[in-house]
């Protein structure tokens, strides 16, 4: 008995006792948030995303409103940021701006994330002539650089901030076409797949249930990092006159309206500057963090 109770304690030594069961996305979290830099990313995002939500409420000043006897004025207590050419506030135009440059990033991926992940999927299941033409155009549209590319279309659209959006959003449209087209390839030659298409289930069913769930995570930390260069993008374009037309408070706007002033008041380039800047290093510190989470190869 005395044996059989040692042989008992050296096998529970040898086998470790069963771990308890954590939900996929708490193991995520847990190692998102051991990356440091990822979480002040996500710090960053959270902090300009509530801005832009209170902007109203927490602005001084509206951002079209212009005092002429205070233009140009220095950085002080009564302007934060300093005022522009016209007398506007500049730290009520850059809270302001957070809104338009935020709403831009945000739905011109969600476009390009729809529709990329659409022509993908189904070049990559269907493939032949089928893949064929849409790799085509995905070779032809990346071809061309991305900004000139989004001046062309809104060249053809007329210079508003929604064209700037749209152009954006077709622009980005490749990228994501091109990353669920490689990860439906090897997706599709899985076993549990071979079994759905040999027992009947519609093509629809294997698409939606079974394949796009398992390649959208590329898909999410593509489109993270996205937003980063749709907001630079939108700047860009903002500069060049193409995207948000006066009095719009756009960063790039703000930007191209102050280019004049950078030697005797450098205050009205730098605040917007400093916007754009963090928004896009905060976007890209969290889109590399959810890279180390959701790519198993980059897992130790």
């Amino acid at each position: 008995m005395a044996e059989l109770a040692k042989n008992t304690a050296e096998i529970q030594t040898i086998i470790p006792a069963e771990e308890k069961f954590v939900p996929p996305w708490k193991e995520a979290w847990r190692s998102f948030y051991k990356n440091r830099l990822a979480v002040i990313g996500l710090a960053i995002v959270i902090f300009f995303i509530i801005i832009a939500l209170i902007a109203p409420w927490i602005a001084p000043y509206g951002f079209k409103e212009q005092v002429m006897s205070e233009r140009m004025q220095a950085p002080s207590s009564k302007h934060w940021f300093g005022t522009d050419d016209f007398g506007r506030d500049i730290f009520s135009r850059v809270l302001y701006g957070a809104r338009i440059s935020l709403w831009v990033g945000f739905f011109s991926v969600l476009g390009s994330v729809v529709a990329g992940t659409f022509l993908g999927i189904v070049a990559g299941y269907y493939g032949r002539w089928v893949d064929t033409i849409i790799s085509r155009i995905f070779d032809i549209m990346l071809a061309f650089p991305s900004i000139l590319l989004a001046i062309a279309v809104v060249a053809i659209l007329g210079p508003s901030l929604q064209n700037a959006l749209i152009a954006i959003a077709v622009i980005n449209v490749p990228n994501f076409g091109r990353l669920v087209r490689s990860k439906v390839l090897s997706v599709k030659q899985e076993e549990y797949i071979m079994s759905a298409r040999a027992i009947g289930m519609k093509d629809s069913r294997i698409l939606f249930r079974h394949i796009l769930p398992n390649s959208i995570s590329p898909v999410i930390v593509q489109a993270t990092l996205a937003i980063a260069t749709a907001i630079i993008e939108a700047a860009a374009l903002g500069f060049l006159g193409l995207g948000a037309q006066p009095p719009t408070p756009e960063w790039g706007k703000m930007l191209a309206d102050s280019k004049n002033y950078i030697t005797n008041a450098p205050w009205t380039l730098f605040f917007p500057g400093m916007a754009i800047m963090l928004t896009v290093l905060g976007f890209n510190l969290m889109g590399d963090g959810l890279r180390d989470v959701l790519d198993p190869k980059m897992k130790n």
